[in-house]
């Protein structure tokens, strides 16, 4: 199998962590792609007719894509137990929440990458912070006693998603007033997984 990746797409770092924690690392072929918006590499629109990463090619069977989609194929795949029926519909809700701030942190680096300065809508930029402060703020006040047990697949996604935080958007100070978050996050970003998975412009 390949999967066509990027070495600092938060999505694609999820599946990257999967990979590492269930044992299928060495399973696959990773391929790093550049690509953006507005110029979708022909490998990823083959692979993605939405010319998104990540996509994951299987030896049998249609492309999968969406990292949702790819990670619970995986998690099959090695029966590791990451979506546990005894909590799935929270595991879900909780890597939706995490790839809804992942989604929100690359549309603002968009906005000023992708854009000429003159016609940045700051205000835009504004709006989608507002969703991340939101989401972070609910993920400390509601989510810590999930965030603190078994490994699954929404601890996961929530530190891929805080970890593009600090990459991307650390002079926004998503840590203010999340203290609890915060504590988790240090420990989570300790797992060899996320070590081994670091991004790197």
């Amino acid at each position: 199998m390949k999967l066509i990746s990027s070495g600092t797409s938060p999505f694609v770092r999820k599946v990257h962590v999967l990979l590492h924690e269930t044992g299928q690392y060495d399973d696959l072929e990773i391929a790093p792609i550049p690509t953006s918006p507005f110029d979708t590499a022909p490998e990823v629109a083959s692979a993605n007719p939405l010319g998104k990463i990540p996509a994951l090619i299987r030896d049998e069977g249609p492309t999968l894509y969406d990292s949702r989609v790819i990670c619970r194929f995986l998690d099959d795949r090695a029966q590791s137990g990451l979506y546990p029926e005894s909590r799935l519909w929270e595991t879900l809700t909780l890597e939706a929440t995490a790839d809804g701030i992942m989604e929100a942190a690359i549309l603002m680096l968009y906005e000023h990458r992708l854009r000429p300065a003159e016609a940045v809508l700051e205000s835009w930029v504004d709006a989608q912070w507002d969703k991340i402060e939101r989401a972070v703020e609910a993920l400390n006040a509601r989510w810590i006693s999930h965030l603190r047990g078994p490994l699954d697949m929404g601890q996961i996604a929530v530190g891929c998603a805080l970890a593009y935080l600090d990459f991307r958007h650390d002079a926004r100070g998503w840590r203010k007033g999340n203290d609890a978050l915060d504590d988790w996050f240090a420990l989570f970003s300790q797992r060899d997984s996320m070590k081994a998975t670091q991004p790197a412009d």
